[in-house]
């Protein structure tokens, strides 16, 4: 790092369980985030603030009117343009010392080759058919996969590492059969519940990186923004997960 980048990072350098090393590892980290919506909008700006030294972001949507209301990277003038793109621009306003990669489409063989590139993984989509298939590739690749989901006024985040013989995946807390998706598009969601989950998402990521703390892998941690209430529920591994079990 030099003097500026010291500078810019010093009120995390000053912390004792970061210092200079932490901070290093954190600039020399490549996160990958698919989903620039709700909850990616919120995390991406404060990763690339942190100084993660290069973010990949994937989405294939277009910025719309309604998103405005909670995809705080977004903004009036952004309506038409590639999500990525109109992300790119402000993360780079934020912090130009780091490296922005966009990607627009995502296929079985570039999902795997872009989770292979990165730390962490970030999944703040809204379906279950990606989210089991970020899960599979990050299981594959032997990559942390933070994931994070909102809905109305609820929250949920989890850090999963399904390729460790102990802990579970993804689809051990939800599996592939039986499941019904919901969404904000069909249900609603209160903008700053986003922003809240999405910042947490953005913390645990760090936290990976850093080893730091309580990072909950193994257990899912349950939001309720209307009590401001919090819960945190043990997941087990499942022995007949298609996915993790070996």
């Amino acid at each position: 790092m030099n003097d500026e980048e010291l500078l810019r990072y010093s009120r995390q350098i000053m912390l004792p369980q970061i210092d200079f090393e932490g901070q290093q590892a954190i600039v020399d980290s490549t996160m990958l985030l698919i989903g620039l919506g709700g909850l990616g909008s919120p995390s991406s700006l404060y990763l690339a603030a942190a100084g993660v030294g290069h973010l990949i972001i994937a989405d294939f949507d277009q910025v719309e009117i309604s998103n405005l209301q909670r995809q705080i990277i977004h903004y009036s003038e952004d309506i038409g343009s590639y999500k990525v793109d109109s992300a790119k621009e402000k993360l780079l306003s934020i912090n130009p010392n780091i490296k922005v990669t966009t990607i627009k489409e995502l296929n079985e063989e570039n999902l795997s080759e872009l989770v292979n590139k990165a730390d962490v993984v970030l999944d703040g989509t809204d379906n279950f058919k990606a989210r089991f298939s970020i899960n599979k590739a990050c299981v594959n690749n032997k990559v942390p996969l933070v994931s994070a989901a909102v809905i109305r006024f609820e929250g949920q985040l989890s850090v999963f590492k399904g390729y460790d013989p102990v802990k579970p995946c993804y689809q051990c807390l939800y599996p592939a059969t039986g499941e019904q998706n919901e969404n904000c598009v069909d249900n609603g969601i209160l903008a700053p519940v986003a922003g809240f989950v999405g910042s947490l998402q953005a913390l645990q990521a760090i936290k990976v990186i850093l080893n730091l703390g309580e990072q909950l892998d193994g257990n899912l941690m349950m939001i309720d923004a209307l009590d401001l209430s919090f819960r945190t529920i043990k997941i087990q591994k499942d022995p007949h997960c298609e996915i993790c079990h070996q």
